[in-house]
């Protein structure tokens, strides 16, 4: 029999059992037998339990190891996904840098920072429609760095482009606010004065000439004094950015004919011209 006591029995008790089975005297007891029986049923459901409790602990074993397995694997999981997460904001942040870079690139002159001719292009055609819908106008003022040529050919082409950058930064300050002035190509700049008219325009014009004049470039070869020459125009109804332009460059032209470091207004421009113009836009010459 086994030598645990089964539910319900000290003991005490089961010793007692035992000792009495064992008794020669009760040895044709009418109830020996069935208390032997019943002994021996107990000790076979104790030792059933037993395995059973055995099974569960083992079983609760494994199940408490598999979730600490499966925990583990889970931290492994979520650490290798934060991971991933950083990597992605980085490489997000990344992309964004990029794509700013090559919009700025794309609208900006690289050497100065000013907005490029594209840039401005499209400002002026904004310019154009609101003006035509407002029955507004606006100036243009093309500027010419005088013998710049001059400059590369003396102290060399990084002394000029540290010339047009100082330039650039000259020409913001002279500007109002909301105006915007563009590299348009080489030494010439292209300024865009929103609303004003031509009395405005000779107003900023002449502030330009004057912090330029006051701008003194320091190299290692010496010093550069650079100056600029003006051409200014007014927006006129039925003209377009690029009829404005023409105008202010051929004033920019005389400008540099008549002495350099100036400005010059365009004159207005006539019916015809404007009529000419608008004819040649909706029916350019053949090639």
């Amino acid at each position: 029999m086994s030598g645990s006591t089964p539910h319900g029995l000290d003991d005490n008790l089961e010793e007692r059992v035992a000792e009495l089975l064992a008794d020669e005297q009760y040895a044709d007891h009418p109830l020996r037998e069935v208390l032997e029986q019943v002994m021996d049923r107990m000790g076979q459901q104790l030792s059933r339990l037993e395995r059973i409790t055995q099974i569960s602990d083992r079983y609760q074993t494994g199940a408490q190891e598999r979730v600490l397995h499966i925990s583990r694997r889970y931290d492994r999981q979520i650490r290798k996904l934060e991971k991933a997460i950083r990597i992605s904001d980085r490489y997000q942040a990344m992309l964004n840098d990029l794509n700013k870079a090559l919009q700025e690139a794309s609208t900006h002159d690289q050497l100065t920072g000013l907005p490029n001719r594209r840039l401005m292009a499209d400002r002026c055609r904004r310019e154009d429609h609101r003006s035509q819908r407002e029955s507004s106008t606006y100036s243009l003022l093309a500027i010419d760095v005088d013998r710049f040529k001059t400059i590369n050919d003396t102290y060399g082409h990084e002394a000029g482009d540290r010339v047009l950058v100082e330039l650039g930064q000259a020409f913001r300050r002279g500007l109002r606010d909301y105006d915007s002035c563009a590299r348009w190509g080489g030494e010439e700049f292209l300024a865009l004065l929103i609303g004003a008219d031509l009395s405005t325009a000779e107003h900023v014009a002449q502030r330009i000439l004057e912090t330029v004049r006051s701008l003194c470039v320091d190299l290692p070869s010496g010093v550069i004094s650079p100056r600029v020459s003006i051409g200014v125009a007014e927006h006129h109804t039925g003209e377009l950015y690029t009829d404005v332009y023409r105008r202010a460059d051929a004033a920019l032209l005389l400008a540099k004919e008549s002495g350099r470091d100036r400005f010059l207004v365009a004159a207005p421009p006539t019916e015809l011209e404007i009529q000419t113009a608008a004819q040649l836009r909706d029916d350019p010459p053949s090639a």
